[in-house]
């Protein structure tokens, strides 16, 4: 008889060993997966894992992308991580997104065509404001009314969705497109254009702010006191109050810090890669950072080493869908395997499994 007894303290080498475990019984799931779609399960993973960063016929064009798909991963990761050590489920950082990315286009298209050096810093400002306001709404409402801010947070999502369609077909709309729906390329408007800092890396100044979120991470949670409050009220919400930690300041802190750094990953999307406003425009980042958080162990450099191998995931997906025409819903389920996984075998971090004969009356 299989049961499961709990660890006195949880183990600090399964708390390494379970993300390693989650991604190689993803990679054996997913090759099952694959197989049973018709395609062979080793060129398959072959072609996710290897193919953009080693094969020559790719790596060119892949291996900038690893920076460009994994700065929005660990920005948002890295802000989502604080909240989750206090215990404060943010599982709305795809509408705070979007929300960061209106707001930063929204001050380029408004001040067009201005050519000024202070008009990118001014989006950034108003991309991270915007991405705070809207997280605002869930910290404000459990704060006062106790309400549920993975509920709050989770459905404020399909209200930015609505306002980002509603942008793009309306107030944001480019008057010379033509009557299609979306905003004016930023990348064409020099002011506001967020582009590469080192030419043929991938590296603008979104991936460089998502750096200095991990390293301000690190030091907050090793360094300051509000890192303290932040792991004790996580570990010991008792104990945290009676060590004079304000539950109510620490949702706010909190909601607020991981919804702006949610907001500048859309602003620096908007402003780079994506370039325009439209329909569109949120890739699921939002909720892709939550499977990264928790697979980077919600440590800092944990998060950085997931992000680039959750961007990994992403590029090697749609090399894939590609190469193979492997579907694109079957590489959603692929990446969220991850975090299924990842979950399931966290149960060995706190519990041994123990084997027992079954006592016959």
């Amino acid at each position: 008889m299989i049961r499961l007894e709990k660890r006195p303290q949880p183990s600090r080498a399964w708390t390494v060993a379970t993300p390693l475990l989650a991604v190689a019984l993803t990679m054996v799931a997913g090759g099952l997966m694959f197989a049973l779609l018709g395609k062979d399960p080793v060129v398959a993973i072959r072609t996710i894992f290897w193919d953009p960063l080693f094969n020559e016929q790719f790596a060119s064009y892949s291996r900038p992308q690893l920076l460009v798909k994994a700065g929005p991963l660990i920005l948002i990761a890295t802000g989502l991580s604080l909240g989750f050590r206090a215990g404060i489920w943010n599982i709305g950082a795809e509408g705070q997104y979007i929300m960061g990315a209106l707001a930063g286009a929204g001050v380029a298209l408004a001040l067009y065509p201005l050519d000024a050096w202070f008009l990118f810093p001014l989006m950034v400002l108003a991309g991270a404001l915007g991405g705070w306001a809207w997280a605002m709404i869930p910290a404000i409402l459990k704060t006062r009314f106790r309400t549920n801010e993975i509920l709050v947070s989770l459905l404020l999502v399909y209200v930015a969705e609505q306002v980002l369609a509603s942008m793009a077909l309306g107030l944001m709309k480019n008057p010379e497109g033509g009557g299609f729906p979306g905003s004016r390329n930023l990348q064409h408007y020099p002011a506001a254009a967020n582009t590469e800092l080192i030419a043929g890396t991938g590296m603008h100044w979104g991936v460089a702010a998502a750096f200095i979120a991990v390293i301000a991470a690190y030091v907050l949670l090793t360094r300051h006191i509000l890192g303290f409050r932040i792991r004790l009220a996580g570990q010991s919400p008792r104990a945290a109050r009676f060590a004079g930690v304000n539950p109510n300041a620490l949702v706010v802190i909190c909601l607020g810090l991981s919804g702006a750094l949610a907001g500048l990953a859309g602003m620096f999307e908007v402003a780079g890669p994506a370039g325009r406003i439209n329909i569109g425009f949120n890739q699921g980042y939002g909720f892709t950072a939550i499977i990264v958080a928790f697979l980077g162990r919600l440590h800092p450099v944990g998060i950085l080493l997931a992000g680039l191998l959750m961007a990994l995931t992403y590029i090697g997906g749609e090399l894939a869908q590609f190469m193979l025409g492997i579907p694109s819903a079957a590489i959603q389920a692929f990446q969220g395997m991850l975090l299924f996984f990842l979950l399931g075998v966290d149960v060995l971090s706190h519990y041994r499994i123990r084997l027992s004969r079954r006592r016959i009356a």
